[in-house]
C-alpha cells in the first residue's frame, strides 16, 4: 500500500509529467501548418479532414524530430526531468593528442535515425493525452459536488454525459477523480521512463563505438604513461648522474662541470616539454603540438649523455631518413629507454649504440658493461629483471609487429635488441 503512494508523493513524478506536457505544448505552433490542407479541402467530411490534420501534424512532428540538435535536447531533458541516466549522441573524435587521426560522427543506420522522432511523436501523444485527462479529472473533481453545481451535479464532455445525484456520492466521486490527477502523472512518467533508454539511449552501433572511443581513450593514456616514464625517468637518470659530475669537478674543471649544469638544463627543458604536453592531455584540455622525437634528435641524446660523463660508442649504419613518423618516434623511445637502464645499472663503461637501416626492418641495440655477476641476481651493475622499463618496451615492440630481445650477452654484458619492420614506417 505504502509503496504504491510513494511514487505519487515523489516530486521526480510530476517533473516528469511536465517534460511530457512541455514536448505537447512544443507541437502547438505545428498545429496551424497542419491544418492548412483541411482548410483547403472544405468539402471533405469533418472526421476526414480532422484525421489528416493529425496525420500532417504527426508529419512534421517526425521532421522536426529528425534534426540532430532535437535529439541532444531530448537526452538533456530527459536526463534532467525524467531522472534517466543517457549518455551524450555519441561522435567518434579522435583521441587527445593523437596527431593525424580524423574525427567522423557515428553513422547511425536506418532504424536508429528514426528512434528519435517515435520517441517525439510518443512524448506528444502522451503529453495530449496526460495533460486532457489531468484537466478532465480536474475540472470533474471540482465541478462534481452537488454544493458546486446545484441539487445535481454532472460532467458533459463530447457528447458523453455524467451525472451524479447530490449528497456524499457526488463528493466520493470527485475525490477519485482528484486521486486520479497524480495517477495520470505516474503513468506519464512511468511510460516515458520506459521508453527512454531504448528510444533515446545509445543503440548497438552507438554502444560499439562507445566501446571502441574508450578503447582509444585508454590505448592513448598507456601510450602517454609509456612516454612520460621514458622521458622523466631518463631526464632523472642523466640529471642525477650529471648533477654528481657537476660537484666532483666544480673546483678541478669548471668547464666540465659548466658542461654538466648545462646537459641538466637541456634534459629539464625537453622532459618540461613532454609534462606538459601530457597534463594537457590528461586535464582534456586543447594540447600544444606533440613533442615527436624521432631519430633525428638521437644526437642531441647521445650529446646529453656524453655531458653526464657516459662513454658512448655509436654504430649507425643506412638510411635513417628511410625511417620515419611511427617507428621513427618509437625508435628513439625504445633506444631512451636503453640507454637510461645502462646509465642507471651499467657499471661505468662505453655503452654500444647500434642502428641499422636494413631493406626489410630497423634493427636496434643497447650493449653496456654490467659488472659482476651480471644476470645471476647478485653484485652491483646488474640490468634490472622488475619493474615498468622492459614490460613497456615490450608492449611497445608487440604493438609494432617487431621483436626484443634482453639479457646478458656473456659474463660481463647486458644486451637489448630489437628488430622493427621498416614497412610499418610508410
Amino acid at each position: 500500500m505504502i509503496r504504491g503512494i510513494r511514487p505519487l508523493l515523489r516530486g521526480s513524478t510530476y517533473a516528469g509529467a511536465l517534460f511530457a506536457y512541455c514536448g505537447a505544448l512544443a507541437s502547438l505552433p505545428l498545429l496551424p501548418f497542419a491544418m492548412l490542407p483541411a482548410l483547403v479541402w472544405r468539402s471533405a467530411p469533418y472526421g476526414v479532414r480532422f484525421v489528416l490534420t493529425l496525420l500532417v501534424w504527426a508529419a512534421l512532428i517526425v521532421v522536426v524530430g529528425l534534426a540532430r540538435t532535437t535529439r541532444r535536447v531530448l537526452i538533456v531533458g530527459a536526463r534532467r526531468l525524467l531522472g534517466v541516466s543517457l549518455p551524450d549522441p555519441v561522435v567518434r573524435r579522435r583521441p587527445t593528442g593523437s596527431p593525424g587521426t580524423a574525427s567522423a560522427p557515428v553513422v547511425s543506420s536506418g532504424a536508429d535515425r528514426w528512434r528519435t522522432p517515435l520517441w517525439l511523436l510518443l512524448q506528444v501523444a502522451l503529453g495530449w493525452t496526460g495533460g486532457l485527462a489531468g484537466m478532465v479529472l480536474l475540472g470533474a473533481g471540482l465541478a462534481l459536488p452537488g454544493g458546486w453545481s446545484g441539487a445535481e451535479a454532472g460532467l458533459s464532455l463530447f457528447g458523453w454525459s455524467v451525472r451524479v445525484g447530490d449528497g456524499w456520492s457526488s463528493w466520493v466521486v470527485a475525490l477519485v477523480c482528484l486521486v486520479l490527477v497524480p495517477v495520470v502523472c505516474v503513468v506519464v512518467t512511468g511510460a516515458l521512463r520506459w521508453l527512454a533508454p531504448g528510444l533515446l539511449g545509445p543503440s548497438s552501433a552507438e554502444r560499439l563505438a562507445l566501446a571502441a572511443e574508450r578503447e582509444l581513450l585508454l590505448a592513448e593514456r598507456n601510450r602517454l604513461a609509456r612516454e612520460l616514464h621514458d622521458s622523466i625517468g631518463h631526464t632523472l637518470t642523466a640529471a642525477t648522474i650529471q648533477a654528481a659530475v657537476a660537484g666532483e669537478v666544480l673546483c678541478v674543471d669548471p668547464v666540465a662541470a659548466r658542461a654538466a649544469l648545462r646537459g641538466i638544463e637541456e634534459s629539464a627543458r625537453a622532459a618540461l616539454e613532454d609534462l606538459d604536453y601530457v597534463l594537457g592531455v590528461l586535464r582534456e584540455e586543447e594540447p600544444g603540438t606533440a613533442p615527436a622525437r624521432t631519430l633525428a634528435d638521437l644526437p642531441e641524446l647521445l650529446d646529453r649523455l656524453r655531458c653526464a660523463g657516459a662513454v658512448v660508442e655509436p654504430v649507425l649504419s643506412g638510411d635513417l631518413a628511410r625511417v620515419r613518423g611511427t617507428l621513427s618516434r618509437a625508435a628513439y623511445r625504445i633506444l631512451q629507454e636503453g640507454l637510461t637502464n645502462a646509465l642507471r645499472h651499467g657499471a661505468g663503461g662505453p655503452v654500444e649504440v647500434r642502428v641499422t637501416v636494413a631493406p626489410d626492418g630497423l634493427e636496434l641495440g643497447v650493449v653496456n658493461r654490467t659488472g659482476t655477476g651480471a644476470g645471476t641476481g647478485t653484485g652491483a651493475g646488474v640490468f634490472p629483471t622488475s619493474g615498468h622499463g622492459l614490460p613497456g618496451l615490450a608492449e611497445r615492440v608487440r604493438l609494432l609487429h617487431g621483436e626484443i630481445e634482453a639479457g646478458p650477452d656473456g659474463p660481463r654484458h647486458w644486451r637489448l635488441a630489437v628488430r622493427l619492420p621498416i614497412r610499418l614506417s610508410a
